[in-house]
């Protein structure tokens, strides 16, 4: 993403006040992007244009809110031109366990991690497609390939994303919009910071920060980081059950509920 191909095109970035989004959201602005970060906490969005006057923009809002995010999107476009790249990495995570398992903190999450990244994918796709350009990138997770003890529930969430992402992908070739689905393993961020448990090939914020960058650069269908997780997860998901159930039945521990949002 060299500065001249970049001067005055415009990031929207959900999820931005902390993590992964708002490592990308300072790398994007020192590329020279244009970046409008939301988040529901104005506070940290507002901290956050301060270190990049000028090029970073503040939005906050609750992605489970539809309107208020077509809202949102209508005021960025209306004060800042049209969206060239759309970053979702809003999101939570919820760690379940089969003694305590709770519907309603599924209901949540799916409310929160898919239903609320199809409201940002819908306020962007129709006007993209009405351009005939754009870029989108959503953030799922490798935890998305197969599912792991205490991980069911976070885990259907982003397998719900990556599906989702793999059906639009041709419909929004063929319209000229560029869609793409990054899938970390363990980034050393607020929300992982809640974990106690061993969290192998753990990479710091702007190591995927800057992966992430050069994926996109590359328009391939999916971005994965790193490399040791995606070898370990993908090998694992096409095993056998036979043998993959295995290998799961060894993680299993006694566990408490886990939240975080972000």
């Amino acid at each position: 993403m060299a500065e001249a191909a970049t001067a005055n095109k415009l990031a929207w970035i959900t999820g931005a006040s902390s993590g992964i989004g708002r490592a990308v959201a300072l790398r994007l602005a020192d590329r020279g992007w244009r970046v409008a970060v939301s988040a529901r906490s104005l506070e940290k969005l507002e901290a956050l244009a301060r270190e990049r006057p000028g090029l970073i923009h503040a939005y906050p809002l609750d992605i489970t809110d539809g309107e208020a995010l077509r809202n949102a999107v209508k005021d960025i476009e209306q004060s800042l031109g049209p969206i060239d790249l759309a970053l979702f990495s809003a999101g939570g995570y919820v760690r379940e366990s089969a003694r305590r398992f709770d519907a309603e903190k599924l209901a949540d999450l799916f409310n929160l991690n898919v239903v609320g990244t199809a409201h940002a994918l819908e306020a962007v796709m129709a006007p993209m497609i009405a351009r005939g350009y754009g870029h989108i990138a959503v953030i799922a997770s490798v935890a998305g390939y197969i599912g792991l003890p205490g991980g069911g529930i976070y885990g259907a969430t982003k397998s719900a994303l990556i599906t989702l992402c793999e059906a639009l992908r041709p419909q929004l070739e063929r319209e000229g919009i560029v869609l793409q689905v990054i899938n970390p393993g363990f980034v050393d961020t607020p929300m992982t910071k809640t974990n106690d448990f061993p969290m192998p090939f753990l990479i710091g914020q702007d190591e995927a920060a800057e992966a992430i960058l050069k994926g996109l650069d590359s328009k391939r269908f999916e971005i994965v980081f790193p490399w040791k997780m995606k070898v370990a997860m993908k090998l694992l998901a096409a095993m056998p059950y036979a043998i993959s159930l295995a290998v799961t039945r060894r993680m299993l521990r006694k566990d408490d509920a886990i939240d975080s949002k972000r």
